[in-house]
C-alpha cells in the first residue's frame, strides 16, 4: 500500500461525524477549495458507489481532467466509521484516495490517504508529488471542515 507517492492527512474537528462526512464528500466544494480546479459529479444521485467525480484542473485549454469513480461508500453511523474510496481513472493522474470519518465524544476525526501519480513525471519525483499533494489537499480539507469554499 505504501509508495513514495502516498500521503496522509489527519484532522480533529468539533463537527459531528455526519456533518464532517457531508463536508468532506461535497465534491463541488473540493473544486472551490483547490486553486484552478472545478469539480463535476455524474451518476446516480446522491453520491455513492458508481458515482463519477471529475476534477478539471488548469486554465482554459491548458488543463486536464482527473476522473475518479467512487468504489466504496459507507457514511458514518453511531456504530461505525464512514469510509469512501475513489479510484483515479485518468490518463494524466492515477492512483486512489480514501477518506475516513470517525465519530468521537466531542466531534470527529478525518483521515485522508491518497496515492497520487502524475503520468508525465518520472518516478524519482514521487516524493515531490506527495509533498505537493499533501500541502494542496491539507489546505482543501481545512477549508471544507471550516465551511469555507462551499458552493
Amino acid at each position: 500500500m505504501s509508495t513514495v507517492s502516498t500521503f496522509r492527512i489527519g484532522r480533529i474537528t468539533g463537527l459531528p461525524a455526519a456533518e464532517c462526512w457531508s463536508r468532506v464528500t461535497d465534491w463541488p466544494a473540493h473544486g472551490a477549495a483547490v486553486p484552478l480546479t472545478a469539480v463535476t459529479v455524474s451518476g446516480p444521485g446522491p453520491a455513492g458507489v458508481g458515482t463519477t467525480v471529475v476534477a478539471r484542473s488548469g486554465a482554459g485549454r491548458f488543463g486536464f481532467d482527473d476522473p475518479m469513480e467512487i468504489v466504496e461508500w459507507e457514511p458514518p453511523s453511531e456504530v461505525r466509521r464512514g469510509r469512501c474510496r475513489l479510484e483515479k481513472r485518468g490518463r494524466v493522474v492515477t492512483g486512489w484516495a480514501e477518506i475516513e470519518v470517525h465519530g468521537t465524544e466531542t466531534g470527529s476525526v478525518v483521515l485522508w490517504v491518497e496515492e497520487l501519480r502524475v503520468a508525465l513525471l518520472p518516478r524519482r519525483l514521487d516524493r515531490v508529488v506527495a509533498r505537493v499533494g499533501r500541502l494542496v489537499f491539507a489546505r482543501a480539507l481545512d477549508a471544507l471542515l471550516n465551511g469555507r469554499d462551499r458552493h
